[in-house]
């Protein structure tokens, strides 16, 4: 995706995230969210966490300074989380609303050269990182359990995680996507094994989340097995499933 694009797909996800959150009360805060060990409240915590990180990484490239991601680290990372999960639900509210506010003004602020700047962020640049940002935006929301689903992912989206995750099939295996449209995703090397389902659900299957409607493997047998996310360290929650971009 170019960067008007995606400035564009990540402007209208944090309409859906503020849309979804807005009417969030104190008691939806607490309760599990679609990933195992976390609340609704962890999910935002981190997404609010993220946020800053990620503004960081961009306002920092444009300066020509490279920073770490997170002050202190993972363990930093993972104890403001747990700090402020148990916050009220305007707090979660207003918190994401100013940092995704800062990150729509920042991304539209940026020069066609600051895209391709360095951040420490996996080494990439800031279209990276902005890229990483759009797909825990969506993934994420998804996990809240707040109404949107992953059946509603763009196919800018999809195709884009699909790109991503493709180093989920384990080496000296090939999978192959197969959607009712025509649309179909080769990944891998090897002996195929062909997954059948609409595109969002193939993708969300891809991304660890459970697909909105059912897939199947082609040859009636089990879904093929799915290393873990690239470049993951151990998952934020103690789930597999859950991803760990940031």
């Amino acid at each position: 995706m170019r960067p008007g694009g995606l400035v564009v797909a990540i402007r209208r996800a944090h309409e859906r995230l503020g849309g979804a959150i807005e009417p969030l009360t104190d008691a939806q805060v607490g309760q599990p969210s679609r990933l195992p060990g976390w609340s609704r409240g962890h999910v935002l915590a981190h997404l609010d966490g993220l946020a800053a990180a990620i503004a960081r990484q961009i306002d920092c490239a444009r300066r020509g300074e490279l920073v770490d991601f997170y002050d202190g680290g993972r363990p930093a990372r993972d104890a403001a989380i747990e700090a402020g999960a148990s916050a009220p639900a305007a707090e979660h509210v207003h918190a994401l609303r100013v940092a995704t506010e800062r990150i729509d003004a920042l991304l539209a602020g940026l020069a066609p050269a600051d895209w391709d700047r360095p951040v420490r962020f996996r080494d990439g640049v800031v279209l990276s990182v902005a890229l990483a940002w759009w797909r825990e935006v969506e993934i994420h929301l998804v996990d809240l359990d707040l109404g949107p689903d992953s059946d509603e992912w763009s196919a800018e989206l999809c195709d884009h995680l699909v790109d991503f995750l493709a180093t989920r099939v384990p080496a000296g295996s090939r999978v192959v996507l197969e959607a009712p449209d025509g649309w179909r995703r080769d990944l891998g090397a090897g002996a195929a094994r062909t997954v059948r389902g609409d595109r969002a659900d193939l993708t969300a299957w891809l991304a660890g989340r459970e697909p909105v409607r059912a897939i199947r493997a082609a040859d009636g047998d089990h879904l093929p097995r799915l290393d873990p996310w690239p470049d993951s360290t151990p998952p934020e929650p103690p789930a597999a499933t859950s991803p760990d971009l940031a």
